[in-house]
This record gives structure tokens, sequence and C-alpha cells, in this order.
């Protein structure tokens, strides 16, 4: 018989139950949808881990300040000021896959007109933008003379235009830091979230000098050049761990730390960090997709069920083909296509369900999906090998019956 012939045998035969075929397409059908979701879920968190690290910015390490101790009392990394611009200066100088930009952090209440809103804010250099690889979406970046002579000029992230100038140009406006008035010159692009879930583009960007000397610093730092964070970019390319070693060798020597004493600063890798976070998510998402294939196989298993109980059924009119002509292959044929189609069939539909249930998670739980085409595919695949599995063993018990003892059959 041809596949179409066997095809059209194998829709009437599925046809004669129509309960009992939907209740088998069933367990494919759940099986493929959840594949789909797990999938789409697992996915959508792989990308959003991507994103981050663009966000974040390729290849950098993040250097901190120090620890101290107060009346006996251990402070946390960043509570000793032991970095200065000018360990920054001296790892851009000194090694060649190195860019590095010091930074002063705090935060501050920004007012503008009759609005304002609490934010962070960040004294640092133009080369900042370069090691973050943040680019202005309008006006410009500071100017060497507002560099060296702390001039009140700043750059809003996109959060704080939403916040305090909503459909008012920025660039241009004057705002107030501290009682101290600073001129926006540039807005820096959207950055979005960071790894640890906190909003990148809730800052104001101050040059160094100004924010040292008029928002954020004393005196004392002021005389030491004083910084509590140092990124650094390391160049496409170039190995992180050697430049991360190059680093910590430059700074214990500038710091003067003898031979096996500990570091006053803290060195973190932060490529290393995203890039196991996207393993750990790429695993989850292998896992999922795991966990939800198991539904799979069990409804390949009531497939073979419900072949087996048909062939039971059907033992009379096997018989009878065999008597008028059927061959051995005929017969495994027409039962191995009865298993194939259910299996497609619960497939596709699977592949709607799935895909449907997934953009409703997507709707009301607000979680990020990726809706692969690769990951349909393989899913209606995997549904055919396990109609071809499954069904291959009732299919040859069927074509192995003696058609006299069929005919027989009760």
């Amino acid at each position: 018989m041809s596949l179409g012939a066997l095809l059209k045998v194998a829709l009437r035969a599925l046809a004669v139950n129509k309960l009992r075929s939907a209740l088998t397409m069933l367990g494919i059908i759940i099986g493929v949808a959840a594949v789909i979701v797990m999938v789409a879920v697992g996915a959508g968190a792989q990308a959003r881990v991507e994103e981050q690290i663009r966000a974040l910015g390729s290849n950098l390490l993040l250097i901190l300040s120090g620890a101290r101790t107060q009346s006996g009392v251990r402070l946390g990394v960043g509570s000793n000021y032991t970095l200065s611009e000018d360990d920054a200066i001296a790892i851009s100088r000194e090694i060649p896959d190195a860019l590095a930009a010091p930074a002063l952090r705090g935060g501050a209440q920004v007012i503008w007109g009759n609005a304002n809103w609490a934010t962070q804010i960040y004294g640092t250099t133009p080369e900042y933008l370069d090691v973050r690889q943040w680019p202005l979406a309008a006006g410009r970046s500071f100017e060497p003379l507002e560099m060296t002579g702390a001039g009140k000029v700043c750059l809003v992230g996109q959060t704080v235009v939403r916040q305090l100038f909503g459909n008012t140009d920025p660039v241009g406006q004057l705002i107030r830091i501290k009682r101290v008035p600073f001129t926006v010159v540039g807005v820096l692009e959207n950055k979005g979230q960071s790894m640890m879930g906190t909003d990148q583009d809730d800052i104001v960007v101050l040059p160094i000098a100004t924010a040292r000397s008029r928002v954020l610093g004393t005196a004392n730092l002021a005389k030491q050049r004083a910084v509590s964070t140092i990124w650094v970019k390391v160049a496409d390319g170039a190995d992180t761990k050697v430049v991360e070693e190059q680093v910590r060798q430059l700074l214990r020597q500038r710091h003067r730390l003898q031979a096996g004493a500990e570091d006053d600063f803290s060195l973190r890798n932060l490529a290393e960090v995203m890039a196991a976070q996207e393993a750990s998510s790429r695993v989850l998402a292998l896992l999922l997709a795991a966990v939800a294939s198991v539904s799979l196989v069990v409804g390949g298993i009531g497939i073979m069920n419900i072949m087996l109980v048909s062939v039971t059924e059907r033992t009379r009119e096997i018989g009878l083909r065999m008597a008028l002509g059927a061959r051995t292959r005929d017969i495994l044929g027409q039962f191995l296509v009865e298993a194939v189609t259910l299996s497609l069939i619960g497939g596709l539909a699977g592949v709607a369900l799935g895909a449907g249930a997934a953009l409703g998670i997507a709707q009301i739980a607000g979680w990020r999906i990726a809706l692969s085409p690769v990951a349909v595919v393989l899913a209606v695949a995997f549904a055919f090998a396990i109609g071809v599995f499954f069904g291959y063993y009732p299919a040859r018990k069927a074509a192995r019956l003696n058609p006299v003892e069929a005919l027989r059959f009760e």
C-alpha cells in the first residue's frame, strides 16, 4: 500500500473512536506544550542575562576601596578610601590592555523647578563612558577645562530625565544638587538593570573634582584625590585574568604592601561573574526542557497502550486483511502510521497550546519569554520520534499475527 492509502486507512480508524483518540493525544499535547513553555521561559531568562552582560559592559574589572577597623569593629569593603585618581591614571598608563576610570559614589536629592528626585551621584571622568560602553543620547561629555576646574556641569540618566523633566529637553536645563546649581550638558543612553536588579539609568554623573569638592567629598578626600571605586576595561582579545593580576601587582606596588600582606583593596572580575550567571541560566533552561520532555515520554507510553488495545480489538480485521492479500509490511505500516498520526496531530496542537500559554505567562506574570522556531521544530520532531518508537511494538505485534488464528479470534 502507498503512504497515502496507509494515511487514509489510519485516519478512518482513528475517527471510529474519536474520544479515545483525543484522550490518547492529550499526553502528547501536554508534553509538547510543556516543552514549548519551559524552553520559552528558559530562553527568555538567558536572553535577559545576556542583556545584563551587554548593559554592564564586557571584560570589566571593578576595584573597590578596602575595609577599616573602628573601635574594634571591622567595617565592610569601601569603608576606607585606599584608592586614588592617581591609581587609575597609573593603570591606564602602565598596563597597555587596560583603560581605567575612577569614581566617587553617593546619593542626593536632585531638584528641577518644582520637581525633585532622590538618585545616585557619580563623580568620574569621561573615560567612564568608554569603560562602561555607555554612549550619549543627547548633548556632550565633559570638556577638559570642566574636569580640571571643577565645572558645575552634569550628565543625567534616562530615569532622572523621566522623573524630573518629563517631555522637556533636559540639555541646557539648570538643576540643583545639595543647593549647588548644575547645568545638564548631556543625556545618557538607556542602560537598563544591572545583574543585581538595580536601575543603572537612575544616575547623575559629575566631573570627579566637582563631586569631591561640592557634593560628595570632604577636604581630606580632596587633598588625597581619593576615590571609592575604579572601573577597568580590558581590551578586546586580551586575557582578563592576566590583566587582573597585572592590576593587582601594580596597586600593591603603589600602596607599598609587603609580600604576604593582604590587599588593601578588593578586585572583582565582573566578566567571570556574568559568565557564571549565563552558564547557570543555560543549565536551568536545559533542565526545564528535560523535565518537560518527561511528559512527552508519558504520552508515548499512552500511545503504546492504546495501540495494543486497538490491535487486540481489531484482530479479526487484521486476519481478514491478511487473508485478502495484505502483506506483513502493510499491516506494520498501517498501525505505525496510526501511531505517528496521533503523535503529529498531538504535537501540532501542543505547539499552539504551548505558544499561547507562553504568551499568557508573559502577559500575566510579566516574565521575559523567547519563542524559538528551532524549539518548535524539535518538539514536533520529538513527538514524531515518540510515535515511531512507541508505535513500533504494537504495529509489529499486529503484523506478526497468524491469519488463521486472527480470523478465529472472538
